[in-house]
């Protein structure tokens, strides 16, 4: 049987990627304010084409970010719930609540995020100067 973190374990996970998620969220909105800043100086067709391509992931991960985001939170209310009545967690509990699902999830979030933000910084440094 595979090991099972705490109910109170699992919570602070919980905590801890949602709070990661919104800093990626702010980080999204500042990008985009390098792209509104990058729009109005740069005319250039590769310029526009890189812009539209980063805003349309921009949106595509702001919502994938939102989506995971809100079932965490789902999650850690009822984790937090179910440690104030000092419930047990099973294995049958812990993964008919997805938890392995919506790690693995946040996993993958978190190494596609990273990657668009070396794919930003390169763009970035190529074109605001």
């Amino acid at each position: 049987m595979a090991n099972i973190p705490s109910i109170m374990g699992l919570h602070l996970r919980y905590r801890l990627w949602i709070a990661e998620l919104n800093n990626d969220i702010n980080i999204l909105r500042i990008f985009d304010d390098y792209l509104s800043e990058l729009k109005a100086k740069k005319m250039e067709a590769e310029v526009k084409e890189g812009i539209d391509n980063f805003k349309k992931q921009f949106e595509q991960l702001r919502v994938e970010i939102d989506e995971l985001r809100h079932e965490m939170h789902l999650l850690k209310m009822k984790l937090g719930a179910d440690s104030r009545e000092h419930k047990v967690i099973s294995y049958q509990i812990y993964r008919s609540d997805n938890h392995p699902g919506i790690k693995k999830r946040y996993l993958a979030q978190r190494k596609r995020f990273d990657q668009l933000k070396k794919d930003f910084s390169h763009f970035e440094g190529k074109w605001l100067q």
